[in-house]
């Protein structure tokens, strides 16, 4: 995939100079629950994506496997309202925290990050020495 835009973007000119984007143009953008901070979940936005996003309060993502905007909500009711964006450090990464109106995953729960959990692998405890 082209790392140019996929439409022309609206995007303030000194935001978009400071993204890094991947090789197909596209910026991971993390879903955080704004009061909680609840992960709810991962999205990727290309500068028009982030464009809609400020602009319209509703998180905008491109779709990899649709090739295609979505608008988070717009089918399912499952709305994200936008509290604020930041970049971080590394200008790679977007945090979005909303306000999630119904279930953040396509599965219908609350968050992707709840049916998987991996634990670490910890090195096992020093036995006790016998007294």
């Amino acid at each position: 995939m082209s790392s140019t835009p996929r439409t022309p973007s609206d995007l303030d000119p000194a935001i978009a100079a400071r993204l890094k984007r991947g090789a197909d143009g596209l910026v991971p953008a993390i879903a955080q629950q704004y009061d909680t901070g609840e992960v709810l979940m991962l999205g990727w936005m290309d500068d028009q994506a982030l464009h809609l996003t400020l602009t319209t309060g509703r998180c905008t993502y491109w779709s990899r496997s649709r090739e295609e905007y979505w608008v988070k909500g717009d089918t399912s009711g499952h709305v994200q309202h936008v509290k604020s964006v930041a970049l971080d450090c590394d200008a790679d990464t977007l945090l979005v925290k909303v306000d999630q109106v119904g279930a953040a995953c396509h599965t219908g729960t609350r968050t992707c990050f709840d049916t998987d959990v991996l634990l670490p692998l910890l090195p096992a405890e020093p036995a006790e020495p016998a007294e």
